[in-house]
């Protein structure tokens, strides 16, 4: 086989969905939690410029924000209980999204690239993502799934669905 073929079948026909996924949730997970560590050392600011939203005081809303953005990322990046954990960041950045859309009079169809409606929906892409594919192998959900199934004296084929 010609080096090319080599160098072709490589890069296009083995598939690193594992490290794939590692990598996502590590990016979404450090990404989030530069958010809370940043309002958390100026939280005093942050508490002040934060809305009101769904009958929540601001600074109820932004502790609750700091939790998911901190906690949850961690989680996240560890793989541990990982769809239950992007559950929360997707739902605060869909509010997150609806309260910057109701504050742009502009039209949906209207919006420019670089407008902040569009950090939201890029985190929920990447949540939902996370959320549908699972954390993959290389995370602390796969090793207790396999205690589990050890402990109960079953085989690891019942993983390979996962």
């Amino acid at each position: 086989m010609n080096p090319f073929k080599k160098i072709y079948i490589r890069t296009t026909g083995y598939s690193y969905t594992n490290m794939g996924r590692l990598f996502l949730r590590l990016f979404v997970g450090i990404m989030m939690m530069q958010f809370g560590v940043r309002q958390l050392m100026n939280f005093d600011q942050a508490a002040a410029a934060f809305p009101e939203f769904l009958g929540v005081s601001p600074t109820a809303g932004l502790i609750l924000m700091i939790i998911v953005e901190i906690g949850c990322s961690f989680f996240i990046m560890c793989g541990f209980l990982t769809r239950l954990m992007s559950l929360f960041p997707l739902l605060m950045m869909v509010c997150a999204e609806a309260y910057l859309l109701s504050l742009d009079t502009t039209s949906a169809y209207l919006l420019t690239w670089n407008q902040s409606v569009y950090l939201p929906v890029m985190f929920i892409g990447i949540y939902f993502f996370i959320m549908l594919v699972g954390p993959g192998k290389i995370s602390v959900d796969y090793f207790l799934s396999l205690h589990f199934i050890h402990s109960d004296n079953h085989s690891e084929s019942e993983l390979e669905e996962v």
